[in-house]
């Protein structure tokens, strides 16, 4: 993570948890110039769920995130998804 991200993280309230769980879960799309965006579609959250267990319910209402990865797989930039991600 670059120290912008972890400042945004920190500031936002995104955990490092709900990162990885990011990463893991994810889906990925082009965000220009090199970078991706990860976020987590309707999919990507009932997987999540499955595995989460009775712990989903407790994860629910931050999964609202995304992630700007660069090329490096370096996290440029996390924050609360508030519309639709756009599609390019």
């Amino acid at each position: 993570m670059t120290k912008h991200a972890q400042a945004r993280s920190q500031q936002r309230g995104i955990s490092p948890m709900m990162i990885d769980l990011l990463f893991q879960f994810g889906v990925k799309e082009s965000a220009g110039g090199g970078a991706t965006k990860i976020f987590l579609n309707k999919e990507a959250k009932r997987k999540l769920s499955a595995y989460a267990g009775r712990l989903a319910s407790h994860l629910e209402q931050h999964l609202d995130i995304y992630a700007v990865v660069g090329r490096d797989d370096e996290v440029i930039t996390v924050a609360h998804r508030i519309e639709h991600i756009q599609r390019h």
